[in-house]
C-alpha cells in the first residue's frame, strides 16, 4: 500500500484524517489540550464544502454533532476529559437513537479541571460508560502519530457501521508530539470509507429501528422522505416512545449485542517481542512508546520483555489477553492513572498478582521508569 509522509502533530493528523474519512461537520468547544484539532478542522472543512462551527460549551458542541449526524453528514467533535463529562448526556442520547458520530478525547489529568496542560490516561474507564444505562461502547486508543490518523479514520467506518458513537482517545503527549507520521495515502482511506445502510423501498414500510438482534437501526438521513421519531426514551420500531415490555427488553439487548456479537471486526492490538517474552507489560497510548524503548534497553541486559498493547480498548482483546497472561507468568501493566486498565486485566485474567507502576502527576513514564521496576520486581 502506497503511504505519505507528513510532519505535524497528534492532534492535527486528527483533524487531517477526519476530512479525508468524508467529516463533512465539526462542533466542538477548545479545551487544552485538544484544541488543535478544534483550529485545524476549521481551516480544513471549508476546502472540501463542511463546515466548522464553535458553540457556547461542550453540550451545545455535540448537540450540533448530532444534528449533522441526523441528516446524514459524517461529524465529529473533540474535546478533553471535563468536556466528555459534559458530553455525557447527549453520548447516552446518540446510543439510545442509534446515531453515528465520532468524539476525539485528548486525556489529561483529573478528576475536574485537574492538570490541564499535562498528559494523563484518566479517561479510560469513563470512555466504557460515559453515559449511563446498558450499551457497549467503542474505545480505540492511538499509540502513535501515525495512529493518530488512522484510528480516527476507522473510527467514522465504525461509527457508520455499528451506529453509535465512537470514541477516539488521545492523550496530551500524543496530541502535542510533532513529529514525521507515514499515513495511507487519501486515495486508499477514501476507497476503504464504508457508508451506513440506507432503506431504499417504499416509505411505508420504512421501520428504523425493526432489526435483527446483533444488527444497529438503519437510519436514513432526515429530510429524504423517510420518517421516523427520535426520542432517547425507549422506542418501537418507527421510533416512538413505549413502555412495553419485551420491546423494551430486546432494543437494550440490541443494542448491547450488536457490538458484542462482531467483537471480531472491532478488537486490534499491537504484539512487540512477545515470541519469546518472559515479562508482559501491557501499555496503551504513549506509555507504550516507552515500553518499546525500555523493552529494547531490557533486551540488551538479557532480560525478554515484550510488549501488549491494547489498540481497541473497549470492547477489550479479552482473549488475547486472557492467553498472554495464562503463558507469561511475570506482567507489568504501566499506565497514567492508577490501575484504570489493570482492573480490566484482573478482570479478564483471574490474576491477582500483576505488579503496576502508575503515575498520577501530569508527567510522563520514562523508559528508565519502566527498566527500573522491571528489574525491581522480577
Amino acid at each position: 500500500m502506497a503511504t505519505r509522509e507528513i510532519v505535524s502533530n497528534g492532534n492535527e493528523l486528527s483533524a487531517r484524517a477526519a476530512v479525508d474519512a468524508g467529516c463533512e461537520f465539526f462542533g466542538g468547544y477548545p479545551l487544552t489540550p485538544s484544541s488543535e484539532i478544534m483550529h485545524e478542522i476549521s481551516d480544513l472543512l471549508p476546502e472540501v464544502g463542511g463546515a466548522s462551527i464553535q458553540m457556547e460549551d461542550e453540550i451545545a458542541g455535540i448537540c450540533t454533532v448530532i444534528g449533522a449526524s441526523m441528516s446524514g453528514k459524517r461529524a465529529m467533535t473533540a474535546t478533553s476529559g471535563p468536556g466528555m463529562s459534559l458530553k455525557a448526556e447527549n453520548l447516552g442520547l446518540a446510543q439510545m437513537a442509534e446515531t453515528p458520530l465520532v468524539c476525539v478525547n485528548v486525556m489529561r489529568g483529573g478528576p475536574s479541571t485537574g492538570l490541564p496542560t499535562r498528559v494523563s490516561q484518566g479517561d479510560i474507564l469513563q470512555s466504557k460508560n460515559p453515559s449511563h444505562g446498558d450499551y457497549k461502547s467503542i474505545t480505540l486508543c492511538a499509540g502513535s502519530l501515525a495512529e493518530c490518523y488512522t484510528e480516527t479514520v476507522r473510527a467514522f467506518n465504525l461509527a457508520d457501521r455499528f451506529m453509535q458513537p465512537v470514541i477516539v482517545l488521545l492523550d496530551e503527549t500524543l496530541g502535542h508530539m510533532h513529529g514525521k507520521a507515514d499515513l495511507p495515502t487519501v486515495e486508499d482511506v477514501k476507497a476503504g470509507i464504508v457508508p451506513r445502510k440506507r432503506f431504499d423501498g417504499d416509505p411505508k414500510d420504512y421501520f428504523p429501528y425493526e432489526c435483527e438482534m446483533d444488527q444497529p437501526a438503519v437510519l436514513n438521513p432526515m429530510f429524504e422522505g423517510y420518517r421516523y421519531h427520535y426520542t432517547g426514551l425507549h422506542h418501537d420500531k418507527n421510533g416512538f416512545p413505549t413502555e412495553e415490555i419485551e420491546t423494551c427488553r430486546k432494543l437494550i439487548e440490541r443494542l448491547d449485542n450488536k457490538v458484542e456479537a462482531h467483537k471480531d471486526e472491532l478488537e486490534s492490538y499491537e504484539e512487540f517481542m512477545l515470541d519469546d517474552a518472559e515479562i508482559l507489560i501491557i501499555a496503551y497510548g504513549s506509555v507504550s512508546l516507552a515500553a518499546k524503548e525500555a523493552i529494547r534497553h531490557l533486551r540488551r541486559d538479557g532480560i525478554k520483555a515484550g510488549l501488549f498493547r491494547p489498540i481497541t480498548m473497549w470492547p477489550s482483546p479479552d482473549v488475547k489477553i486472557k492467553e498472554y497472561t495464562d503463558k507469561i507468568k511475570n506482567v507489568l501493566c504501566v499506565e497514567l492513572n492508577i490501575r484504570q486498565y489493570t482492573e480490566e486485566i484482573e478482570r479478564v485474567s483471574g490474576r491477582r498478582d500483576l505488579e503496576g507502576l502508575y503515575k498520577v502527576n501530569g508527567r510522563a513514564i520514562s523508559p528508565y521508569e519502566i527498566v527500573t521496576k522491571v528489574k525491581e520486581v522480577f
